[in-house]
């Protein structure tokens, strides 16, 4: 790993548009730093982005009561990325397939599907209020020693 005092970060913020974009500005940020190539930080950004659009709009559908937090951290074999929200939850196994052919034209519904194929892992959990997401990209070898 890079040289760096800070091996972790966390945001919360609240429930906006304006949040999405912080937290993959940061995401981005975070994951050239720990020697990911400019292809592997674009994929990170996007499905960060993906998890925090889905906090905002559908977790805490923009409620100024609520907040998104964002946590990053670097160990030596992977950048774990958590996003959560304060809504009621949700169910995986609802979101419906964005491949099948009556939800190929939909404009939306794809984010958790960009994440799946932009992480290496994927994981969901159901907090009290809220769902947290859980993103994780291993490094390689070449990245331990940037």
């Amino acid at each position: 790993m890079p040289n760096t005092p800070t091996t972790r970060t966390s945001l919360t913020l609240a429930s906006t548009l304006e949040t999405v974009d912080r937290v993959e500005h940061e995401a981005e940020s975070f994951a050239a730093r720990f020697g990911f190539n400019e292809d592997d930080v674009s994929s990170i950004a996007m499905a960060v982005r993906e998890a925090t659009v889905n906090a905002v709009i559908h977790g805490n559908a923009y409620s100024q009561d609520k907040q998104v937090t964002a946590s990053f951290e670097a160990t030596e074999n992977e950048l774990v990325f958590r996003i959560s929200d304060q809504g009621t939850g949700f169910n995986e196994e609802s979101i419906p397939d964005p491949l099948s052919p009556e939800n190929i034209l939909r404009g939306s519904g794809r984010g958790v599907f960009l994440m799946k194929a932009f992480m290496d892992e994927v994981h969901f959990r159901q907090l009290s209020p809220g769902t947290e997401l859980t993103l994780i990209k291993h490094r390689t070898p070449e990245q331990h020693a940037a």
